[in-house]
């Protein structure tokens, strides 16, 4: 089986980013701890405030299929979602080589 590559970029309202951060930090702790999760990394884009995206490697699709119905995820999407610019964008892949 493949390990699954997903980057997720969130773009925040600039008066939510504090907000934003520490439900950010709690979804990625609370993550770490999931079977098949192999990286789960919070980054701050260095040159647009308010954009952060997500760098997620798991073991396998089915992993992440898992992780999508844990109600940790389900209770950020919840919050998060008054808090963004606009909807988050999610990209998924395999390794090539």
């Amino acid at each position: 089986m493949k390990n699954l590559y997903i980057v997720a970029l969130f773009h925040i309202k600039e008066n939510y980013l504090m907000d934003a951060i520490e439900l950010l930090k709690k979804l990625v702790f609370e993550t770490r701890n999931e079977d098949g999760c192999l990286q789960y990394d919070l980054i701050e884009d260095i040159d647009h405030k308010g954009i952060f995206f997500l760098v997620e490697l798991w073991e396998t699709q089915e992993h992440h299929y898992q992780h999508t119905g844990t109600e940790h995820l389900n209770e950020f999407r919840l919050q998060i979602s008054g808090m963004l610019e606009k909807n988050t964008e999610v990209y998924k892949g395999f390794k090539t080589f």
